[in-house]
């Protein structure tokens, strides 16, 4: 029979990638999610992930679950919200999940629950948890990361957990477009900083694979089951250096200058403060938090050795192909 497979937030960047992704596998696929899909070939159900009556519903039959739908938010404010969201809403999933006696849960994590705003270099899954607060976002992943794989087994619910790293590609609504619209406004003439720090990226079709292969393999006995797995493309670079191809793809006007990290991360400090006093905006951002200037100048990069043992998980798409497929689609879609 063929499987069900339920996916929260099936219709944002990676939802609307993983749901092509089963699609081609042959799954029968239902979206949760209060905007529409993107085809009309799957099942569709309006559904906030933080009501528990109708989550648990909208799970039921499923063979297995993929939670993907978060709120991404890296300013230091409205945390009730995130919190509710990211993990009240996996609470419900997991609840949803027991009740229906769905018998796996994938959850989509974030490479950022292990991050302290230092150096991370080939970092691997024995990394602790952050202990120290960076934003609502990774506090709220990180707990609810914890809770997940604490539950497996329970109700007979396998779980699993993976944490990419910066995703790109085609119809990401955050990273590039703001990359983009910094480009066009002439602030991309500046990179932030003056040292050279490596991170992980990781395109999203890569992810899709590491999901379907998760699923995969997925059981009571399971390798993978109650563990969680770094997700990257395995090619480290520089930030700017990233940021670099990318403009340099789309006719953006190149990096003239470098600005001390410190002046960036006040200014961005104070932006943010403004934003708080207004109550605070749950929106795409721009890059210029306190926590995105962080990311920018420290080294984080994983090992993904434990994935490609568990999991046969292999990148088939280079950053340098991945950047090339995205600047193709935002040149076609007219977003530059």
């Amino acid at each position: 029979m063929t499987q069900l497979s339920v996916v929260t937030g099936g219709s944002g960047f990676v939802g609307r990638h993983l749901v092509d992704g089963l699609v081609a596998r042959g799954d029968r696929v239902r979206v949760l999610d209060l905007a529409p899909p993107h085809r009309d070939d799957v099942e569709h159900v309006v559904a906030d992930i933080t009501d528990t009556d109708g989550i648990a519903k909208a799970i039921l039959g499923a063979d297995t679950v993929f939670h993907n739908a978060s709120v991404v938010h890296t300013k230091q404010n409205q945390k009730d919200f995130v919190w509710k969201v990211n993990l009240e809403g996996t609470r419900n999933v997991m609840r949803g999940c027991r009740a229906g006696q769905v018998p796996k849960l994938v959850y989509v994590s974030s490479g950022s629950v292990v991050y302290e705003g230092k150096d991370i270099e080939n970092g691997d899954e024995s990394l602790p948890y952050s202990s120290i607060s960076q934003a609502p976002y990774a506090d709220s992943k990180i707990a609810a990361e914890k809770e997940v794989l604490a539950a497996n087994g329970e109700g007979g619910v396998s779980t699993v957990s993976l944490r990419p790293h910066v995703i790109f590609g085609p119809h990401d609504a955050r990273f590039l477009p703001a990359l983009i619209s910094h480009g066009k406004a002439g602030r991309l003439r500046y990179q932030v900083g003056r040292g050279t720090w490596l991170s992980d990226y990781t395109y999203v079709s890569n992810l899709v694979d590491a999901l379907l292969a998760a699923d995969e393999r997925l059981g009571p006995d399971a390798a993978c089951a109650g563990e969680a797995y770094f997700i990257t493309n395995g090619e480290p670079m520089p930030f700017w250096d990233f940021v670099k191809r990318v403009a340099e793809r789309l006719g953006l006007p190149p990096i003239r200058a470098r600005i001390p990290h410190q002046i960036v991360y006040a200014f961005a400090a104070v932006k943010e403060g403004l934003d708080t006093l207004r109550g605070g905006t749950i929106s795409p951002e721009d890059g210029l938090t306190r926590f995105a200037i962080r990311y920018m100048c420290t080294h984080h990069y994983f090992s993904i050795d434990k994935a490609r043992r568990d999991l046969g998980y292999d990148p088939k798409v280079s950053v340098a192909e991945g950047i090339e497929r995205t600047c193709q689609h935002l040149i076609e879609t007219g977003a530059v």
